[in-house]
Protein backbone atom coordinates (compact mmCIF):
# COMPACT_ATOMS: atom_id res chain seq x y z
CA UNK A 1 0.00 0.00 0.00
CA UNK A 2 1.68 3.45 -1.06
CA UNK A 3 2.41 5.68 1.70
CA UNK A 4 0.89 8.35 2.85
CA UNK A 5 1.69 11.95 3.50
CA UNK A 6 5.37 12.39 5.03
CA UNK A 7 5.42 11.47 9.01
CA UNK A 8 5.56 14.71 10.89
CA UNK A 9 8.05 14.72 13.88
CA UNK A 10 7.28 16.79 17.02
CA UNK A 11 9.50 17.34 19.46
CA UNK A 12 9.36 21.32 20.21
CA UNK A 13 6.72 23.48 21.68
CA UNK A 14 6.23 25.52 18.48
CA UNK A 15 5.79 22.13 16.56
CA UNK A 16 3.27 20.48 18.80
CA UNK A 17 1.02 23.75 19.19
CA UNK A 18 0.72 24.04 15.04
CA UNK A 19 -0.09 20.26 14.99
CA UNK A 20 -2.87 20.88 18.23
CA UNK A 21 -5.01 23.84 16.30
CA UNK A 22 -5.43 21.08 13.12
CA UNK A 23 -6.18 18.25 15.75
CA UNK A 24 -9.13 20.25 17.85
CA UNK A 25 -11.28 20.23 14.67
CA UNK A 26 -10.85 16.28 13.49
CA UNK A 27 -13.73 14.16 14.52
CA UNK A 28 -11.74 11.23 15.15
CA UNK A 29 -8.08 10.59 15.60
CA UNK A 30 -6.12 6.64 15.20
CA UNK A 31 -3.48 6.65 18.32
CA UNK A 32 -1.30 4.55 19.73
CA UNK A 33 1.89 4.82 21.48
CA UNK A 34 4.98 3.64 22.26
CA UNK A 35 6.20 2.35 25.94
CA UNK A 36 8.62 0.48 28.29
CA UNK A 37 8.01 -0.67 31.73
CA UNK A 38 10.15 -3.95 31.70
CA UNK A 39 12.26 -1.93 34.69
CA UNK A 40 9.31 -0.20 35.81
CA UNK A 41 5.95 0.24 37.81
CA UNK A 42 4.71 3.03 35.52
CA UNK A 43 5.41 3.02 31.89
CA UNK A 44 7.82 5.19 30.49
CA UNK A 45 5.76 7.09 27.89
CA UNK A 46 8.13 7.13 24.70
CA UNK A 47 6.56 7.91 21.68
CA UNK A 48 3.09 8.84 20.60
CA UNK A 49 1.89 8.06 17.29
CA UNK A 50 -1.55 10.12 16.01
CA UNK A 51 -3.22 10.12 12.30
CA UNK A 52 -6.03 11.23 10.39
CA UNK A 53 -6.80 9.26 6.87
CA UNK A 54 -4.59 12.30 5.58
CA UNK A 55 -2.10 13.27 7.92
CA UNK A 56 0.22 11.40 10.51
CA UNK A 57 2.22 12.43 13.10
CA UNK A 58 4.80 11.07 15.26
CA UNK A 59 5.34 13.15 19.01
CA UNK A 60 7.68 12.90 21.37
CA UNK A 61 6.58 12.70 25.26
CA UNK A 62 10.73 12.74 26.12
CA UNK A 63 11.73 15.94 24.60
CA UNK A 64 8.16 17.84 25.38
CA UNK A 65 7.96 16.15 28.94
CA UNK A 66 5.56 18.64 31.22
CA UNK A 67 4.57 20.56 28.02
CA UNK A 68 2.05 18.91 26.15
CA UNK A 69 -1.41 20.35 28.63
CA UNK A 70 -2.69 21.36 24.90
CA UNK A 71 -1.97 17.97 23.63
CA UNK A 72 -3.55 16.15 26.39
CA UNK A 73 -6.95 18.69 26.69
CA UNK A 74 -7.25 17.22 23.08
CA UNK A 75 -7.28 13.86 24.13
CA UNK A 76 -9.30 13.96 26.66
CA UNK A 77 -11.42 16.35 24.30
CA UNK A 78 -15.20 14.02 24.56
CA UNK A 79 -16.17 15.29 21.11
CA UNK A 80 -13.23 13.80 19.66
CA UNK A 81 -13.62 9.65 18.72
CA UNK A 82 -10.52 7.90 20.12
CA UNK A 83 -9.77 4.94 18.30
CA UNK A 84 -6.90 2.37 19.60
CA UNK A 85 -6.50 -1.03 19.51
CA UNK A 86 -6.23 -3.10 22.50
CA UNK A 87 -6.97 0.17 23.83
CA UNK A 88 -5.99 -0.29 28.07
CA UNK A 89 -2.15 0.75 28.15
CA UNK A 90 -2.32 3.00 26.17
CA UNK A 91 -5.82 4.76 28.31
CA UNK A 92 -3.26 3.65 31.34
CA UNK A 93 -0.87 6.25 30.14
CA UNK A 94 -2.88 8.74 29.86
CA UNK A 95 -5.00 8.47 33.13
CA UNK A 96 -1.28 8.20 34.73
CA UNK A 97 -0.37 11.61 33.10
CA UNK A 98 -3.58 13.34 33.45
CA UNK A 99 -5.70 11.74 35.57
CA UNK A 100 -8.46 11.67 33.35
CA UNK A 101 -9.77 8.96 31.04
CA UNK A 102 -9.76 10.08 27.17
CA UNK A 103 -13.82 9.14 26.74
CA UNK A 104 -14.73 8.51 24.31
CA UNK A 105 -12.89 5.53 23.15
CA UNK A 106 -13.43 2.83 19.84
CA UNK A 107 -11.65 0.12 20.50
CA UNK A 108 -10.88 -1.94 17.07
CA UNK A 109 -10.40 -5.35 19.25
CA UNK A 110 -13.39 -4.93 20.61
CA UNK A 111 -14.85 -4.44 17.08
CA UNK A 112 -13.53 -7.09 15.22
CA UNK A 113 -15.49 -10.33 16.86
CA UNK A 114 -18.89 -8.42 14.81
CA UNK A 115 -17.15 -8.33 11.97
CA UNK A 116 -16.09 -12.29 11.54
CA UNK A 117 -12.93 -12.23 13.48
CA UNK A 118 -11.64 -14.27 16.63
CA UNK A 119 -12.27 -12.95 19.95
CA UNK A 120 -9.45 -10.47 21.30
CA UNK A 121 -7.69 -10.77 17.54
CA UNK A 122 -3.77 -8.79 17.35
CA UNK A 123 -3.41 -5.96 15.37
CA UNK A 124 -1.22 -7.62 12.74
CA UNK A 125 -4.62 -10.01 11.93
CA UNK A 126 -6.72 -7.07 11.34
CA UNK A 127 -4.06 -5.01 9.16
CA UNK A 128 -4.21 -8.74 6.81
CA UNK A 129 -7.52 -9.03 7.20
CA UNK A 130 -8.62 -5.83 6.06
CA UNK A 131 -5.47 -4.72 4.26
CA UNK A 132 -3.43 -7.72 2.57
CA UNK A 133 -0.55 -6.42 4.35
CA UNK A 134 1.67 -7.95 6.49
CA UNK A 135 3.32 -6.08 9.30
CA UNK A 136 7.15 -6.04 9.86
CA UNK A 137 8.06 -7.80 13.04
CA UNK A 138 11.61 -6.04 12.98
CA UNK A 139 11.18 -3.19 15.41
CA UNK A 140 8.74 -5.05 18.10
CA UNK A 141 11.98 -5.30 20.77
CA UNK A 142 13.11 -1.38 20.16
CA UNK A 143 13.97 0.55 22.97
CA UNK A 144 11.94 3.41 22.14
CA UNK A 145 13.71 5.83 24.71
CA UNK A 146 16.64 6.14 22.76
CA UNK A 147 17.25 8.95 20.78
CA UNK A 148 17.33 10.06 17.95
CA UNK A 149 14.94 7.26 16.11
CA UNK A 150 16.03 5.88 12.86
CA UNK A 151 13.81 6.93 9.72
CA UNK A 152 12.41 3.08 9.50
CA UNK A 153 11.82 2.80 13.60
CA UNK A 154 9.60 6.60 12.89
CA UNK A 155 7.82 4.60 9.40
CA UNK A 156 7.36 1.28 11.76
CA UNK A 157 5.76 3.16 14.47
CA UNK A 158 3.85 5.70 12.11
CA UNK A 159 2.59 2.47 10.41
CA UNK A 160 0.63 1.41 13.02
CA UNK A 161 -1.91 4.46 13.08
CA UNK A 162 -1.97 5.03 9.46
CA UNK A 163 -3.10 1.73 9.20
CA UNK A 164 -4.91 1.55 12.15
CA UNK A 165 -7.39 4.56 10.10
CA UNK A 166 -7.79 3.18 7.10
CA UNK A 167 -9.10 -0.16 9.52
CA UNK A 168 -11.35 2.11 11.46
CA UNK A 169 -13.43 3.87 8.42
CA UNK A 170 -13.78 0.29 6.88
CA UNK A 171 -15.29 -1.34 10.14
CA UNK A 172 -17.54 1.92 10.87
CA UNK A 173 -18.65 1.01 7.05
CA UNK A 174 -19.42 -3.03 7.27
CA UNK A 175 -20.68 -2.05 11.26
CA UNK A 176 -23.12 0.50 9.30
CA UNK A 177 -24.38 -1.96 6.57
CA UNK A 178 -25.06 -4.60 9.14
CA UNK A 179 -27.11 -2.30 11.35
CA UNK A 180 -24.60 -2.77 14.34
CA UNK A 181 -22.82 0.76 14.68
CA UNK A 182 -24.08 1.05 17.98
CA UNK A 183 -23.65 -2.35 19.60
CA UNK A 184 -20.73 -1.51 21.28
CA UNK A 185 -21.45 1.58 22.96
CA UNK A 186 -21.68 0.29 26.12
CA UNK A 187 -18.32 -1.85 26.13
CA UNK A 188 -16.65 1.34 24.98
CA UNK A 189 -18.07 3.00 28.01
CA UNK A 190 -16.84 0.37 30.47
CA UNK A 191 -13.37 1.02 28.95
CA UNK A 192 -13.10 4.35 30.45
CA UNK A 193 -14.37 2.75 34.45
CA UNK A 194 -10.73 4.17 36.25
CA UNK A 195 -11.15 0.96 38.45
CA UNK A 196 -9.29 -0.53 35.36
CA UNK A 197 -6.28 1.32 35.65
CA UNK A 198 -5.90 2.53 39.56
CA UNK A 199 -6.51 -0.36 41.46
CA UNK A 200 -6.47 0.18 45.03
CA UNK A 201 -3.61 -1.29 46.98
CA UNK A 202 -5.64 -3.55 48.86
CA UNK A 203 -7.29 -5.32 46.22
CA UNK A 204 -4.09 -6.21 44.73
CA UNK A 205 -4.08 -9.80 46.19
CA UNK A 206 -7.54 -10.37 43.90
CA UNK A 207 -4.89 -10.60 41.21
CA UNK A 208 -2.52 -13.49 42.47
CA UNK A 209 -3.23 -16.51 41.20
CA UNK A 210 -3.00 -19.94 43.03
CA UNK A 211 -4.54 -18.35 46.12
CA UNK A 212 -8.18 -20.05 45.88
CA UNK A 213 -6.56 -23.18 47.60
CA UNK A 214 -5.39 -21.07 50.66
CA UNK A 215 -7.24 -20.40 54.15
CA UNK A 216 -9.27 -17.67 55.07
CA UNK A 217 -6.29 -16.85 57.39
CA UNK A 218 -3.60 -17.57 55.01
CA UNK A 219 -5.69 -15.34 52.57
CA UNK A 220 -5.16 -12.10 55.33
CA UNK A 221 -1.57 -12.40 54.57
CA UNK A 222 -1.46 -12.78 50.90
CA UNK A 223 -3.39 -9.11 51.46
CA UNK A 224 -0.89 -7.69 53.35
CA UNK A 225 1.89 -8.84 51.43
CA UNK A 226 -0.05 -7.72 48.17
CA UNK A 227 -0.76 -4.60 49.64
CA UNK A 228 2.77 -3.65 50.78
CA UNK A 229 4.24 -4.75 47.09
CA UNK A 230 1.92 -2.56 45.51
CA UNK A 231 2.71 0.77 47.56
CA UNK A 232 6.24 0.02 47.36
CA UNK A 233 6.44 -0.54 43.72
CA UNK A 234 4.26 2.86 43.28
CA UNK A 235 6.74 4.89 45.51
CA UNK A 236 10.09 2.96 44.39
CA UNK A 237 8.65 3.01 40.40
CA UNK A 238 9.95 -0.62 39.68
CA UNK A 239 7.71 -3.84 38.60
CA UNK A 240 5.56 -5.64 41.24
CA UNK A 241 7.80 -8.91 41.06
CA UNK A 242 10.73 -7.72 41.08
CA UNK A 243 10.22 -6.47 44.60
CA UNK A 244 8.29 -9.47 45.80
CA UNK A 245 6.80 -12.71 43.24
CA UNK A 246 3.78 -14.01 43.65
CA UNK A 247 4.76 -17.13 44.27
CA UNK A 248 6.56 -16.56 47.29
CA UNK A 249 3.74 -14.41 48.52
CA UNK A 250 1.83 -17.67 48.33
CA UNK A 251 4.57 -19.45 49.78
CA UNK A 252 4.43 -16.44 53.18
CA UNK A 253 1.33 -17.18 53.18
CA UNK A 254 1.71 -20.77 54.06
CA UNK A 255 4.71 -20.91 56.58
CA UNK A 256 3.70 -17.66 58.23
CA UNK A 257 7.04 -16.80 59.04
CA UNK A 258 7.58 -14.13 61.63
CA UNK A 259 11.32 -14.24 62.19
CA UNK A 260 13.92 -13.25 59.83
CA UNK A 261 15.43 -16.59 60.36
CA UNK A 262 12.16 -18.54 59.32
CA UNK A 263 11.81 -16.00 56.18
CA UNK A 264 15.27 -16.61 55.27
CA UNK A 265 14.88 -20.38 55.23
CA UNK A 266 11.97 -20.36 52.51
CA UNK A 267 13.28 -21.32 49.34
CA UNK A 268 13.64 -18.94 46.41
CA UNK A 269 13.87 -16.12 49.18
CA UNK A 270 16.44 -13.47 47.80
CA UNK A 271 19.21 -12.45 50.69
CA UNK A 272 18.76 -8.61 49.68
CA UNK A 273 15.29 -9.10 50.11
CA UNK A 274 15.63 -10.32 53.65
CA UNK A 275 18.02 -7.87 54.81
CA UNK A 276 16.24 -5.05 52.78
CA UNK A 277 12.55 -5.43 53.93
CA UNK A 278 12.66 -8.55 56.09
CA UNK A 279 11.26 -7.46 59.76
CA UNK A 280 8.98 -5.37 57.87
CA UNK A 281 7.20 -8.37 56.24
CA UNK A 282 7.62 -10.23 59.44
CA UNK A 283 5.51 -7.63 60.99
CA UNK A 284 3.31 -7.51 58.24
CA UNK A 285 2.63 -10.91 58.49
CA UNK A 286 2.43 -11.15 62.61
CA UNK A 287 -0.52 -8.98 62.10
CA UNK A 288 -2.56 -10.39 59.71
CA UNK A 289 -2.02 -13.52 61.73
CA UNK A 290 -4.75 -11.61 64.27
CA UNK A 291 -6.84 -10.05 61.77
CA UNK A 292 -9.95 -11.94 60.73
CA UNK A 293 -9.85 -14.25 58.00
CA UNK A 294 -10.43 -13.49 54.51
CA UNK A 295 -13.34 -15.71 51.85
CA UNK A 296 -13.07 -15.40 48.06
CA UNK A 297 -15.79 -14.80 46.29
CA UNK A 298 -17.55 -18.55 45.83
CA UNK A 299 -17.80 -19.69 42.21
CA UNK A 300 -20.42 -22.65 42.57
CA UNK A 301 -20.02 -23.20 38.75
CA UNK A 302 -16.42 -24.31 39.87
CA UNK A 303 -17.87 -27.45 41.58
CA UNK A 304 -18.58 -30.42 39.80
CA UNK A 305 -22.33 -30.01 38.11
CA UNK A 306 -25.43 -31.72 38.19
CA UNK A 307 -27.18 -33.57 35.01
CA UNK A 308 -29.55 -31.17 35.88
CA UNK A 309 -27.73 -27.99 35.38
CA UNK A 310 -25.95 -29.65 32.56
CA UNK A 311 -28.93 -30.21 30.76
CA UNK A 312 -30.14 -26.38 31.50
CA UNK A 313 -26.86 -25.34 29.85
CA UNK A 314 -27.52 -27.11 26.73
CA UNK A 315 -30.75 -25.52 26.68
CA UNK A 316 -29.01 -22.33 26.66
CA UNK A 317 -26.57 -23.00 24.36
CA UNK A 318 -29.28 -24.01 22.20
CA UNK A 319 -30.62 -20.62 21.87
CA UNK A 320 -27.16 -18.65 21.56
CA UNK A 321 -26.42 -21.03 18.28
CA UNK A 322 -29.97 -19.29 17.24
CA UNK A 323 -29.11 -15.94 17.67
CA UNK A 324 -25.58 -16.36 16.38
CA UNK A 325 -26.86 -17.69 13.24
CA UNK A 326 -29.73 -15.34 13.19
CA UNK A 327 -26.93 -12.79 13.48
CA UNK A 328 -24.14 -14.36 10.75
CA UNK A 329 -21.51 -14.88 14.62
CA UNK A 330 -20.01 -17.55 15.42
CA UNK A 331 -21.46 -18.81 18.81
CA UNK A 332 -18.18 -19.48 20.52
CA UNK A 333 -18.33 -14.99 20.10
CA UNK A 334 -21.43 -14.76 21.21
CA UNK A 335 -21.10 -17.10 24.31
CA UNK A 336 -18.60 -19.50 25.53
CA UNK A 337 -19.90 -22.77 27.50
CA UNK A 338 -18.08 -20.93 30.83
CA UNK A 339 -19.96 -17.39 29.60
CA UNK A 340 -23.24 -19.58 30.10
CA UNK A 341 -22.48 -21.26 33.25
CA UNK A 342 -21.70 -17.42 35.25
CA UNK A 343 -25.09 -16.66 33.84
CA UNK A 344 -26.72 -19.99 35.15
CA UNK A 345 -25.36 -19.07 38.32
CA UNK A 346 -25.74 -15.14 38.90
CA UNK A 347 -22.30 -13.99 38.20
CA UNK A 348 -22.29 -10.11 38.15
CA UNK A 349 -19.70 -9.23 35.92
CA UNK A 350 -20.38 -12.35 33.37
CA UNK A 351 -20.33 -10.80 29.34
CA UNK A 352 -23.72 -11.77 29.37
CA UNK A 353 -24.81 -9.59 31.56
CA UNK A 354 -24.17 -6.43 29.76
CA UNK A 355 -23.05 -4.91 26.28
CA UNK A 356 -24.28 -5.67 23.05
CA UNK A 357 -24.27 -9.54 24.08
CA UNK A 358 -26.83 -8.94 26.91
CA UNK A 359 -29.05 -7.03 23.96
CA UNK A 360 -28.55 -10.15 21.30
CA UNK A 361 -28.96 -13.09 23.89
CA UNK A 362 -27.90 -12.50 27.29
CA UNK A 363 -31.59 -10.90 28.46
CA UNK A 364 -33.29 -13.53 26.76
CA UNK A 365 -31.70 -16.23 28.68
CA UNK A 366 -32.23 -14.05 32.24
CA UNK A 367 -35.98 -14.34 31.11
CA UNK A 368 -35.51 -17.84 30.57
CA UNK A 369 -34.08 -19.23 33.73
CA UNK A 370 -36.75 -16.89 35.45
CA UNK A 371 -39.29 -18.47 33.73
CA UNK A 372 -40.21 -15.95 31.68
CA UNK A 373 -40.04 -17.44 28.54
CA UNK A 374 -41.45 -21.31 27.83
CA UNK A 375 -39.99 -23.28 24.53
CA UNK A 376 -41.76 -24.84 22.12
CA UNK A 377 -40.08 -27.59 19.47
CA UNK A 378 -40.97 -29.51 16.35
CA UNK A 379 -39.12 -30.90 14.23
CA UNK A 380 -36.95 -28.19 12.61
CA UNK A 381 -37.24 -25.15 15.11
CA UNK A 382 -36.98 -24.16 18.51
CA UNK A 383 -38.84 -20.99 20.02
CA UNK A 384 -39.62 -18.94 22.41
CA UNK A 385 -42.78 -18.11 23.82
CA UNK A 386 -43.59 -15.40 26.61
CA UNK A 387 -44.98 -17.37 29.85
CA UNK A 388 -48.71 -16.34 30.24
CA UNK A 389 -48.89 -14.75 34.23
Amino acid sequence: MKRMNKIQFVDSVTELEILCQKMQHEPWLAIDTEFLREKTYYPKFCLLQIATLEWVACIDPIALEGQMDTLFEIINNPNIIKVLHSCRQDVEIFYNLTGKLPAPVYDTQLVAPLLGFQENPGYAMLVSGFLNINLSKIHTRTDWSQRPLSPEQMEYAADDVIYLAKIYQMMEKKLQKLGRENWLNEDFEQLMNPDLYDIPPENAWLKIRGKNKLTGKQLAIVQALAEWREITAKKDDRPKNWILRDELILDMAKLQPVTIKALAEIRSINDSFVRRSGQEVCDLIKAAQDMPGLKLKSKENSAKKTVKQEAVLDVLSAIVRLRAEENALNPIILATRKDLEALLFDEPDGLLRHGWRYSMVGKELQGLLQGQFTISIDKNDLTLHTQEM
